[in-house]
């Protein structure tokens, strides 16, 4: 009995987090709408302003939990700038918590309102939060033969005539990479094998299509581009064998001790314009990942295991970042939950809020 509770216990870690981001969802959906159309009749840039500093706040209540709460060790290699910049960030892609790992950075340089992610079409659906990242600069793609490269061109390119901030991530795989799908590993390699590319082992065969677009529409304004290779540390078995990274439910069970985060700073001026050159250019770089994590996962020195070469850099992130963010939407979130007219409220933005959204990225798709 008692090593139920304790198993009960150590399963509900994840319980407070998931409902204070959730919780808090129409809070913030109800005040960005606010604003949204308060700014209706102001330039786009007082909006866009704006909007980055709302989207700051809710991210930093994320890293809260994330990183505050979860205590685990970032550990940064290479040359991530302190200051902000234009970029796409380029990173491979083996779990849900990726998407976080690009704030754990842009927090880092001063620019987490000026994240902006290419996600997979099905996302949009999702309520509250699928209106919003759209809303926020996030573009929805879908993949293959039905790649809508005309609507991503035309979406960035509108971003640069507004001046608008950018930290672009994208992950060039297009899916999450899992050790145990050994039908999609097989499937990836076959098809580097087939093109005369190098075969991949602890990453996919990275597509071009988006990574092509969003820098030949934004080659004029961008500064650089970040190739960032993440590890998890605490993913292998008993049998030293690399096993699934871990989802945002088992990170947030605090399950990661460690996160290893290798940046590399390409300045745009070193990145090829030509489709044919970029694919080329691209799959180099994700064979130099390949090494980082051939060299994380399987060194046979016990001593380069477990780490990127290089020196690394133990980056703690203050709560007076992200603390203040977890007070104010919560205690907003609270007060609105103490009178019946907020509870009201609360449902209907919940109701109404993901109707409308879906039926507008419906309308925009």
């Amino acid at each position: 009995m008692l090593l139920s509770l304790v198993l009960h216990m150590y399963s509900m870690r994840c319980v407070l987090p998931a409902a204070v981001l959730l919780g808090t969802a129409p809070t913030y959906v109800l005040v960005w709408g606010a604003w949204r159309l308060l700014s209706a009749f102001l330039p786009a840039r007082f909006y866009q302003a704006v909007d980055d500093r709302l989207y700051c706040i809710y991210q930093n209540m994320v890293l809260f939990f994330f990183e505050n709460y979860t205590g685990v060790q970032v550990l940064l290699y290479g040359d991530l700038p302190k200051n902000k910049e234009n970029i796409i960030y380029l990173a491979n892609h083996q779990s849900t918590v990726d998407w976080i790992i690009a704030d754990m950075l842009a927090v880092r340089q001063n620019a987490l309102g000026h994240v902006r992610y290419v996600l997979k079409d099905g996302l949009k659906w999702l309520p509250l939060y699928g209106c919003y990242f759209s809303q926020h600069g996030g573009i929805y793609v879908k993949r293959s033969a039905r790649f809508n490269e005309k609507g991503m061109r035309r979406k960035l390119q509108s971003y640069v005539r507004a001046g608008t901030p950018m930290y672009l991530v994208i992950f060039p795989e297009g899916t999450r990479y899992n050790p145990e799908l050994t039908k999609v590993l097989s499937a990836s390699q076959a098809f580097a094998a087939q093109e005369g590319l190098a075969v991949l082992k602890h990453v996919l065969t990275p597509r071009v299509k988006a990574t092509h677009v969003a820098f030949d529409s934004m080659k004029h304004y961008l500064d650089a581009i970040y190739d960032v290779t993440v590890a998890f540390e605490g993913t292998v078995d008993d049998k030293g064998q690399r096993r699934e990274a871990p989802s945002m439910v088992e990170f947030l069970c605090k399950e990661c001790p460690k996160i290893h985060i290798h940046i590399d700073r390409i300045d745009k001026k070193d990145v090829p314009e030509e489709r044919v050159c970029l694919r080329r250019w691209l799959h180099e770089r994700f064979e130099i990942k390949d090494k980082l994590l051939i060299e994380f996962y399987d060194s046979l020195d016990p001593e380069r295991r477990n780490r990127f070469p290089g020196k690394s850099v133990n980056s703690k992130l203050s709560l007076k970042k992200t603390l203040p963010s977890l007070l104010l939407l919560g205690g907003l979130t609270a007060g609105m939950l103490m009178t019946e007219v907020g509870r009201r409220l609360y449902v209907k933005t919940w109701v109404c809020g993901t109707l409308v959204g879906c039926l507008w990225v419906g309308i925009k798709a």
